[in-house]
């Protein structure tokens, strides 16, 4: 985007009439624009909410985008009706993320703003009945539930939807609504409603006449009743001393007392209650202390990322497992904090934020600030308010962090950059939060360090191309040796049932070995459940979900079988729906079956097991983590949460149960995939006391990934998957978008994307794959067919191609019988 295309969206108001291009958060094809009154012409900018309505009578608070003395010729626009902000909720350096976001996604500027801002900041629409005062009094063509409702109307002369529910003891009472609104006894408004509210704490405070020491004394010489309200005084008196201000929860908890008797001590004009304002979030001092020194090794690929950044935007940090990455992170911040500018560190999964907080709130306490999905509105809320001030320097946080509103942003960490838990799924937008940083950072002219033992094919070609700056930490910290790597063939070792193997006894004496030595132990299973799937014994009957064409997993702490796709749960089988017998047996592994199995064989041993199933609430993450740290827990299982970037002293053995499930998807990125998850698993052993161990169980073990980790080099992956690449035409050599089609009948599917085919084929017939029906072909009881591009690297072909495909989702979508079909562009899938 030019410097000239960036000023246009933000015109000073000076024409006599104003028109407002505002994003509302739909998925509209284009921002629609309103009149600015002229009571609003002053205050209606860039950035701030307004009210506006779309339609008859709907209302939205939108965000305005952009203010234009240029009236639209296809059409007269609406007044705006309220200004919402003084200020702007978001900078322009936001509106242009969404901009980019929008297009380079192909989605909406309003999809966009739905995922950006908190849920609190956006406005609802809520419909409230008000009382027709003309109607008069006269009830007797009202049905009994029209009658209880007018009844309430005329007595509070306004009822919400919410309110009439309650009244007549039911949810659906639209029927009853029509009635009245068709009977002239009411009206509709649709009033806007701000969610957002502060959270008020009560303080109790001394009245200013006993600040004077002698009246203080008098009043406790002089005390002869209430020997309750004496203590209760007292308690007050000692906390004020330690902790300087008193709220009401923390005085009535330490002294015992009831609020009656506080009420005894405000009515005589002793103590004072005062409500304030208070942060949900309880912030630390604001300190900077780095009580650390860098190894050699640290401090000089310290100074080659700085050398990078006075050439390029972007550098990638290439550090094996244990290399302190992290401790170069927090030098980076010092500077920048320094400097009065802000940082965004992000990471792919909320597990980790809960070991990298504490760490990074030691060195800079209350200058720092966590921000990602767990949190509910009203802290997601504080903490926007926060960063948009400028008072948080950094914040910690997943994807989503990206859209917070900063002000002055100096540098973006990615670390764990190659993590595909950086791209959003669903729904729209669907972004890499890697990729949306480096675009964000440039908006800034902030710098962008990428991080990563195991880097993504992408962003290693881009430092090959010289794109980006490359820095290489190569030792770990203290020079203690990567892991040693033991390959054990699982077809070697019979088994009863004739199934996968999920302790060898190689695996089963290690353990043993580690728990002897008082040291931990990582086994890593990437399925949950007890059972990835149940089968008839007879006729080989697999159950199946009613909405997904994928088996159910067997879950027996719930004793269910549950679809992971959809979350539909289902009672268990005793009866196959094939051939009527009561035979089944279940196959393969999943981290609750592991967890039970470790534990039958080492009774003594504590256990605990980290997946989606385990860990729920906003702080399980960190109070396992943390029972972890403090070697509370001998055996961790888990799926991916226990690789990604995890530091704990003590594990001296990772277990990969069943590297044959990681090499064998149907994907291009398999080898990749598999290297990244095995190295990044193996990387937890032996980070501080000695060379750790790795178990990989596995039956292809001549699998060439297996001799990249077990040397730990990934340089040879690199080479062994750009020739892969090149030959097949896959990224870094080309850039895909994917075309996915989804509707409750598979024919109807399979036609959109033929028509879909048809349209682009004389432009882009050459770079089209399918269309063909995914590995899953039916998931919440839709069917799916998907359209695969590899374009080549050239923009305007790939924008010309964006642009085609939009206008055949438009010609699609107007044939009533594909009305329904929804279908969903992805670019750059993972």
């Amino acid at each position: 985007m030019t410097t000239a295309d960036q000023n246009e969206l933000f015109i000073s108001p000076s024409a006599n009439r104003l028109y407002a291009e505002v994003i509302i958060p739909l998925a509209l094809p284009k921002n629609y624009t309103w009149e600015v009154p002229e009571q609003f012409q002053s205050t209606v900018k860039p950035g701030v909410r307004v009210e506006v309505v779309l339609g008859k009578n709907k209302k939205y608070s939108g965000i305005v985008k952009s203010v234009s003395p240029d009236k639209p010729e296809s059409f007269k626009p609406k007044e705006i009706l309220n200004v919402l902000d003084a200020e702007p909720l978001v900078y322009k350096e936001q509106l242009l993320l969404w901009q980019w976001m929008a297009h380079y996604y192909m989605c909406s500027e309003g999809e966009v703003m739905q995922a950006a801002v908190p849920a609190n900041l956006k406005l609802s629409s809520e419909t409230i009945l008000i009382w027709n005062e003309a109607f008069g009094d006269d009830y007797t063509n009202l049905g009994d539930e029209e009658y209880i409702v007018a009844e309430a109307l005329e007595l509070k002369k306004e009822l919400r939807l919410s309110e009439v529910q309650q009244l007549l003891d039911a949810a659906h009472v639209y029927p009853v609504i029509k009635k009245l609104i068709e009977k002239n006894v009411c009206h509709v408004w649709e009033n806007l409603q701000e969610k957002y509210k502060e959270k008020q704490e009560t303080y109790i405070l001394l009245h200013p006449k006993y600040n004077n020491e002698d009246e203080l004394q008098e009043l406790l010489n002089n005390w002869n009743k209430a020997p309750k309200q004496m203590e209760l005084l007292l308690s007050y008196l000692h906390l004020m001393k330690t902790e300087g201000e008193v709220t009401q929860a923390e005085l009535l908890k330490k002294s015992n007392a009831t609020a009656a008797q506080l009420k005894g001590l405000v009515e005589k004009g002793i103590l004072k209650v005062e409500k304030r304002a208070t942060d949900r979030i309880k912030g630390l001092p604001k300190d900077l202390k780095i009580d650390f020194t860098l190894s050699e090794a640290q401090q000089t690929a310290l100074n080659e990322v700085e050398q990078v950044f006075s050439e390029k935007q972007v550098c990638l940090l290439h550090g094996v497992t244990s290399s302190g990455k992290t401790q170069i992170y927090i030098k980076l911040i010092e500077h920048i904090i320094s400097q009065g500018k802000q940082v965004l560190y992000m990471l792919p999964e909320i597990a980790l934020t809960a070991q990298v907080i504490r760490r990074l709130q030691k060195h800079f306490g209350g200058h720092i600030a966590i921000y990602h999905s767990k949190f509910n509105p009203n802290e997601r809320v504080e903490i926007w308010n926060k960063v948009k001030s400028g008072e948080v320097k950094a914040v910690l946080g997943a994807r989503s962090s990206l859209f917070l509103p900063f002000k002055d942003l100096g540098l973006i960490i990615v670390d764990e950059e190659h993590d595909p838990s950086f791209k959003q799924q669903d729904p729209a937008p669907r972004y890499n939060g890697r990729d949306a940083a480096i675009y964000y950072a440039s908006l800034f002219k902030a710098k962008v360090l990428l991080g990563s033992a195991t880097p993504s094919i992408e962003s290693y070609f881009n430092c090959m191309q010289n794109k980006y700056g490359l820095v290489r930490l190569s030792e770990r910290y203290g020079q203690i040796e990567m892991p040693a790597i033991d390959l054990v063939d699982v077809r070697s070792v019979a088994t009863k049932q004739k199934g996968k193997v999920a302790l060898t006894p190689q695996l089963t004496e290690a353990i043993q070995q580690s728990l002897s030595d008082k040291k931990q132990v990582i086994l890593f299973q990437n399925r949950r459940g007890y059972s990835p799937y149940l089968i008839c014994g007879v006729c080989g009957w697999i159950p199946q979900c009613q909405h997904c064409n994928v088996s159910l997993t067997y879950h027996k702490a719930k004793n269910k079988l549950t679809c992971h796709y959809c979350g539909s749960i289902y009672p268990v089988l005793q009866t196959c729906a094939a051939c009527g017998s009561h035979n089944f047996f279940q196959k393969n592994f999943g981290t609750e079956k592991i967890e039970e199995m470790v534990a039958e064989q080492f009774p003594a041993a504590r256990i605990s097991r980290m997946d989606y199933d385990s860990i729920k609430g906003k702080h399980d993450h960190d109070a396992l983590i943390k029972l972890f740290e403090q070697q509370r827990i001998d055996i961790l299982v888990g799926t991916q949460m226990v690789v990604k970037g995890l530091d704990f002293e003590h594990v001296e053995l990772v277990g990969i149960l069943d590297a044959d499930g990681l090499l064998n998807f149907t994907d291009f990125r398999v080898n990749e995939r598999a290297y990244q998850l095995m190295e990044q698993v193996s990387g937890r052993a032996g980070r501080k006391n000695g060379q750790g161990k790795v178990v990989v169980q596995v039956s292809n073990n001549t699998h060439p990934v297996l001799q990249f980790v077990r040397e730990h080099n990934f340089e040879k992956l690199y080479h062994f998957e750009m020739e892969n690449r090149k030959q097949f035409f896959y990224p870094p050599y080309s850039r895909l978008i994917q075309v996915i089609f989804k509707h409750k009948e598979q024919h109807v599917a399979e036609e959109a994307a033929n028509i879909m085919l048809q349209g682009l084929k004389a432009s882009f017939g050459n770079y089209i794959s399918g269309p063909a029906e995914p590995l899953v072909n039916k998931v919440r009881g839709q069917y799916l067919q998907e359209l695969l591009l590899k374009l080549p690297k050239d923009s305007q072909l790939i924008d010309r191609c964006k642009q085609e495909i939009e206008q055949q989702i438009v010609i699609i979508q107007t044939n009533k019988r594909y009305r329904q079909v929804n279908i969903i562009p992805d670019v750059d899938p993972v």
